[in-house]
């Protein structure tokens, strides 16, 4: 029996190897060396298949990025079905779909990282210690707190966003009479309607010819600067 099972050591080892990566921090544990770029993960088992941009080299890497803005190259006025599936270019500029964020969320306790930078290279940051999403059914309602300023101030806690349930052009779930996404050109967790718009049209810093349309985070630059550059991206606790 123990000659059987030191024959078998090597199989249930490699076999423990092969359980497909659910997301980046899985991929991390298992080489510490990788860097940051695109990566496969399986939300939803062996048969969901989805390719995401990781961040391996933040605060200790494993970062699942689902939002990136960084050079207007890919339109975010999209209607619901889009922000439910996820569109653009995973290496560049891209939204990772409101589903697989729920999958993601559902299962652990998730924490969430903003990083955004101005056009003069400007860098800060706003983190959140609990992030998740609910399912379609519930309006993928947010859930978000424990705020940690890395320089940006606060937008999404209790005060605006948190518990409201993801609107778009085409799906209006805003608290206000008339449809935020619409009125912004964006897509979020609007409530009358919003101190952040990272799904805005991408402009080029100051303008003030169109009120807070572009991608903003208001504590940081007003409403009148779309930023250079906004990623979004959530880790394990």
């Amino acid at each position: 029996i123990q000659m059987v099972f030191i024959l078998l050591a090597p199989v249930l080892t490699c076999g423990k190897d092969l359980v497909p990566p659910v997301d980046c921090s899985a991929i991390r544990h298992r080489d510490k060396s990788l860097h940051s770029g695109v990566y496969t993960i399986y939300p939803k088992g062996e048969r969901s298949a989805v390719q995401v941009y990781c961040d391996m080299d933040t605060d200790g890497g494993g970062w699942t990025v689902f939002q990136r803005r960084m050079d207007g190259t890919v339109n975010f006025y999209r209607p619901w079905d889009q922000y439910k599936i996820g569109f653009g270019d995973t290496a560049g500029e891209h939204w990772l779909g409101l589903d697989v964020l729920h999958y993601l969320t559902r299962r652990q306790k998730h924490q969430l990282l903003v990083e955004m930078e101005d056009f003069k290279g400007q860098k800060v940051s706003a983190g959140y210690s609990q992030f998740s999403l609910g399912s379609e059914c519930q309006g993928y309602k947010l859930s978000v707190s424990g705020f940690t300023n890395g320089g940006a101030g606060e937008v999404v806690d209790i005060s605006r966003h948190n518990g409201r349930k993801f609107s778009t052009f085409d799906n209006d779930q805003d608290g206000w009479t008339g449809n935020c996404a619409k009125k912004y050109l964006g897509a979020f967790w609007y409530e009358k309607c919003h101190s952040a718009n990272p799904n805005g049209v991408y402009r080029w810093g100051a303008d003030g010819t169109i009120y807070a349309v572009g991608v903003e985070w208001q504590p940081w630059k007003g409403y009148d600067y779309s930023l250079k550059a906004l990623s979004m991206k959530i880790r394990p606790v």
